[in-house]
Order: C-alpha cells, then sequence, then structure tokens
C-alpha cells in the first residue's frame, strides 16, 4: 500500500469515527439553541468531548469524507484525488472558520473553535499526500536514483 493510500484509509477511518462519534448522546454535550443561535442549528448541536462543536450536518460530512476516504484507499489514482480535494475542503473550512460572518457556514455547520485547528491540520497534511507526494515526483525520484 502507498503513502497515499494508507493516509486515505487512516484520515477515512478518522473522519468516520468523529462523525459516528457525534451522534453518540453520551459523548456529545448538547446546547439548548433556541435561544442562542438559529433553529437551522439545532439538529443534534453540542461539543465532542466538550470542545470540538459539532451538528448533524458536520456528522454527516465527517460519515461521507470517511466513507469516501476508505473507499479511495484501495486504488492510488483515487487515494491522490482525495487527498487533493480534502486538502481544499478543510483549507476552505479552516479559512471560512476564521472568518465572522462564515465560521457558521451561514448557519448550517459550526466551524469555529477547535474545528479550525482540526480542518487546518489536516488541510496541511492531505497538501502534502496530494500534491507533495504525487505519483509523478515518486516515479522522477525513483528514475533519478537509478
Amino acid at each position: 500500500m502507498k503513502t497515499a493510500q494508507s493516509f486515505s484509509l487512516i484520515v477515512g477511518i478518522f473522519s468516520l469515527v468523529l462523525g459516528v462519534i457525534g451522534l453518540i448522546p453520551g459523548l456529545v454535550n448538547f446546547v439548548d439553541v433556541t435561544s442562542k443561535v438559529s433553529d437551522v442549528y439545532g439538529v443534534s448541536y453540542g461539543y465532542i468531548f466538550g470542545f470540538i462543536p459539532t451538528n448533524g450536518n458536520l456528522d454527516f460530512i465527517h460519515i461521507t469524507a470517511g466513507v469516501l476516504g476508505i473507499a479511495a484507499s484501495f486504488s492510488s489514482s483515487s487515494a491522490y484525488a482525495y487527498s487533493r480535494a480534502l486538502a481544499v475542503f478543510y483549507g476552505l473550512s479552516a479559512a471560512f472558520g476564521l472568518i465572522p460572518y462564515a465560521r457558521t457556514f451561514f448557519g448550517t455547520v459550526p466551524l469555529y473553535g477547535s474545528n479550525i485547528y482540526i480542518s487546518g491540520i489536516s488541510a496541511l497534511i492531505a497538501f502534502y499526500f496530494g500534491f507533495l507526494v504525487s505519483p509523478g515526483l515518486l516515479e522522477l525520484s525513483t528514475k533519478n536514483s537509478k
């Protein structure tokens, strides 16, 4: 298994577990949102382990990213494509989390707090595996070493 495939599998499992944990009531500190934010946030809005903001929409995104990552790990080319897409997606998520009016992605997904760090670090690692450790670079380095 190549490095990008291993990365896709590990991130896929991590994302899937994070999404499922967000659906387990005992692991999420739910917040009463009726008086604080819009009702759109109200779908199981809370904090995983007390410090990772989540809601039903974000759990769905994590589960989808997890399943796609696990599926992408079966092929080298799809693992690179997954890593590249993840770098862009999580990079944008981290950037939105830093912008005051977009940090909730217009009232649908909590991108603020520790999600900024999770998204930013994930984007940097995905960028490395998707763009810097690409098939072309690996082929060039093995041809030059012979």
